[in-house]
């Protein structure tokens, strides 16, 4: 036993003083992580993971893609075909197919720097290399080659020309029935896509008169979009009461032809209103729990 203790002490005597233990130096470390290429690193991390990930070719084991409206790409290994990215989806930079994929034929990958606005990383979606409007065969416009090429792959059949397709207007968004207290505000939207450009009329009740007329409280604005050869028209009321209670039509016209669009907009008193509010929410409770009851859990 005293043996034992004599040599585990010379052991710790000959031992320096930073010698006990491995010494790490932390100015080599910081070498070292000054050196460092994040951006190198990554892509021969990546490299590395796609070489073990990535299997000998075998084409023939490759499954079918089905359903690709924007063609074929290669996969991330470089060998079976998958189907390319529509336009607007999140797709990967340049021309590897990363993580989200490639882009389909006419389209490319670009950064949206409209998602940094708040400070967040923008992301990249796929875009339509031509914004030009095609008129196919079938009626319809196609805002872009893109856009047609999408639906060609459902209907072969259909072929285009230059512009948009001549039409009536269509009304894309109809107003909707409104139901307000008195003295609130409300608005009535009514968007219409049409070629030759739409006008859009507002009315009252079936009556010929052009709204807003000479009523102070009532005011109507019309612009261009969201989409081309689209127009977007609001009917406000302010401080509405019960006398702005009625059906509102929408009415869009162009050389071709005209449509129209209903909407009922009913004004009750703030007691009536706050009494149809409640039974409303009494309503939409009690419904849910019915569903809550007869819900299966097992």
């Amino acid at each position: 036993m005293l043996m034992h203790i004599v040599t585990f002490a010379l052991l710790i005597f000959n031992l320096g003083p930073a010698e006990g233990f491995p010494n790490y130096k932390d100015d080599y470390m910081d070498e070292d992580l000054a050196t460092f290429d994040y951006y190198k690193g990554t892509d021969e991390f990546d490299e590395g993971n796609r070489t073990q990930e990535c299997e000998e070719c075998a084409p023939e084991l490759c499954p079918l893609p089905l359903g690709c409206r924007a063609g074929l790409e290669r996969d991330r290994c470089g060998c079976c075909s998958q189907c390319a990215n529509l336009e607007g989806q999140t797709c990967d930079l340049g021309q590897r197919n990363v993580y989200y994929g490639l882009c389909g034929e006419n389209m490319e990958c670009k950064l949206d720097r409209s998602d940094g606005a708040d400070g967040e990383e923008p992301e990249a979606h796929c875009v339509c290399l031509s914004q030009k409007p095609l008129c196919g065969s079938d009626g319809q416009t196609y805002t872009n080659i893109c856009k047609y090429k999408e639906a060609a792959y459902s209907n072969p059949g259909v072929n285009v020309s230059d512009g948009p397709c001549r039409t009536v207007p269509i009304i894309k968004v109809p107003p909707h029935n409104q139901l307000n207290a008195t003295g609130s505000s409300i608005a009535f939207l009514c968007e219409v896509f049409a070629f030759p450009m739409a006008l859009v009329e507002w009315r009252k009740d079936g009556k010929e008169v052009i709204l807003p007329g000479d009523d102070p409280h009532i005011s109507v604005q019309s612009r261009g979009g969201p989409q081309k050869y689209e127009l977007s028209s609001w009917l406000q009321i302010e401080e509405t009461s019960q006398m702005d209670s009625g059906t509102y039509r929408c009415i869009a016209r162009n050389e071709l032809g005209h449509v129209s669009a209903t909407a009922i907009l009913g004004v009750l008193p703030p007691d009536e209103m706050s009494a149809y509010l409640e039974q409303n929410m009494n309503e939409m409770k009690n419904y849910g729990q019915l569903q809550d009851y007869d819900r299966d859990y097992y």
